[in-house]
C-alpha cells in the first residue's frame, strides 16, 4: 500500500480539512478532487490524502487518519460527487451539530438508526435527492461513502477486524463505547455506486458480529480493588450489582494468599 498526501499550500498552519480516500481508479479519484475542489476545498486550506493498493479499509484508513492534520477529515469513497451542497454548507452543518451535540464525533449521508429505520440525505443509484428521517439524526451505524470525523475525539477503526465492509459501523461502536456520537446529518452529495452485497460481505458480517459480540459481551472484571460485574442490560446491571458483594465475599477468601486478597479496599463488603 502507498499513500499519496497532498499538503496544504501553506504548511505553517493546519488545514481545516484533511480529505481521505481509498483510491483504485485513477480517473474516478480525479472526478472527485475536481468536485471538491469546485465546492470549496481548495488545497490551499484542504489536505488530501489518498491510500492506494490498500488490502483492508480498516487499516488503511487507520493510516490515513495518522497522516492528516486537520481536525475534521472527511474518509470519502472515490466514486463521491458534490452537486449543490459544498464548504459552506459542511461548515454549517458540523457548527449545527457542535451546539446540537458536542459530544459528536462522527456524522454522515446515510445510517441506521435503529432495527428498521434509516436516516439519509444523498443521491445514488436506489434514488435521487433522498431525504429520510428528521436531521440531523443520531444513528446507530454510518454508510462508507462520506463520513466526517472529529479527530481530537481519538476515534479510529477496529484493529482485529479487515476487509472492505462494514468499517462504518465498526467506528460508530468505536466511539459509542469511548463516550462519543453518531449522526447523518443534511449534507447533500452524489454516490455513484449502489454497493454490493458478496461473498466478501458475508465473511466481512461474520467477522463484525463475532468481534463485536465478544467486545460486549457480558463480564465480571476483576480490578485490584473490586469486583465489578456488566452487563449490556439495565436489568443485568443492577442483578450484577446485587451479585458483587456475595461474589466479592467469596472470592476473597478463594484466593485467600493471592495479592488482591490482601487488599484492605473492601474490607468491611
Amino acid at each position: 500500500m502507498t499513500l499519496s498526501l497532498l499538503r496544504a499550500t501553506d504548511t505553517a498552519d493546519r488545514p481545516a480539512y484533511s480529505i481521505a480516500t481509498l483510491v483504485n481508479d485513477e480517473a474516478q479519484y480525479a472526478a472527485m478532487r475536481q468536485s471538491f475542489e469546485g465546492g470549496g476545498f481548495a488545497s490551499g486550506d484542504t489536505e488530501y490524502l489518498a491510500a492506494r493498493g490498500a488490502t483492508s479499509a480498516y487499516g488503511a484508513l487507520n493510516a490515513l487518519l495518522d497522516e492528516a492534520r486537520s481536525d475534521i477529515v472527511i474518509l470519502c469513497h472515490q466514486d463521491v460527487r458534490l452537486i449543490a451542497a459544498g464548504r459552506g454548507e459542511l461548515d454549517q452543518r458540523i457548527g449545527e451539530l457542535s451546539v446540537r451535540a458536542p459530544d459528536w464525533a462522527l456524522a454522515g449521508n446515510a445510517g441506521g438508526v435503529y432495527p428498521g429505520r434509516l436516516a439519509m440525505r444523498i443521491s445514488d443509484p436506489h434514488g435521487s435527492d433522498r431525504t429520510i428521517g428528521e436531521l440531523p439524526a443520531r444513528v446507530q451505524s454510518l454508510d462508507e461513502n462520506f463520513i466526517v470525523l472529529r479527530r481530537k475525539s481519538g476515534v479510529r477503526f477496529s484493529n482485529d477486524l479487515s476487509g472492505f465492509h462494514l468499517y462504518g459501523a465498526d467506528i460508530c461502536l468505536v466511539a459509542d463505547v469511548l463516550g462519543w456520537s453518531a449522526y447523518v446529518i443534511d449534507f447533500h452529495l452524489q454516490h455513484l455506486s449502489p454497493g454490493r452485497k458478496d461473498a466478501s460481505f458475508q465473511a466481512a458480517e461474520r467477522a463484525f458480529r463475532a468481534k463485536w459480540s465478544r467486545a460486549l459481551r457480558p463480564r465480571w472484571v476483576q480490578t485490584t480493588c473490586t469486583l465489578i460485574k456488566l452487563s449490556g442490560s439495565p436489568m443485568g446491571s443492577a442483578l450484577g450489582e446485587l451479585q458483587e458483594g456475595p461474589v466479592r465475599r467469596l472470592m476473597r477468601r478463594w484466593v485467600g494468599g493471592g495479592v488482591w486478597g490482601q487488599r484492605p479496599v473492601d474490607a468491611n463488603r
